[in-house]
């Protein structure tokens, strides 16, 4: 429906966000656009922004969907009302959610057979 709208925060948005904050989030977003869009510091980023700006709770024709995912973001992390400090911890408690759940044997294999089934060319019928 919008051009611009994800299901989730894509980290084709992480760029828009840099210049929001102070210092250290311009350090943590210049990092982070180093990085592969699969790697734990980028997906932990993703799900700070997912939450901050409650992606889950976004519908595809809702106000916010028409702003796009990169308004939104940018919206959301804008008007933190928290330090920098704080917005970062934030972050920290996702990346050690991310490598939690990457430690699990069990969901490190189904991500990894996941992955492989999204990057597999598609099959003919």
């Amino acid at each position: 429906m919008y051009p611009d709208s994800e299901i989730l925060f894509p980290p084709r948005c992480i760029k828009t966000l840099r210049d929001l904050r102070g210092p250290q989030w311009r350090e943590l977003i210049d990092r982070l656009l180093t990085l592969p869009n699969n790697h734990e510091a980028v997906l932990a980023f993703g799900l700070l922004v997912i939450d901050e700006s409650s992606c889950l709770t976004c519908s595809l024709d809702s106000y916010r969907a028409s702003l796009g995912c990169c308004t939104c973001a940018q919206r959301s992390i804008s008007g933190y009302k928290g330090t920098d400090e704080e917005l970062l911890a934030d972050y920290q408690e996702n990346l050690a959610k991310v490598r939690k759940y990457a430690s699990n044997p069990n969901m490190a294999l189904a991500t990894e057979i996941m992955l492989q089934a999204t990057m597999a060319p598609p099959r003919r019928r």
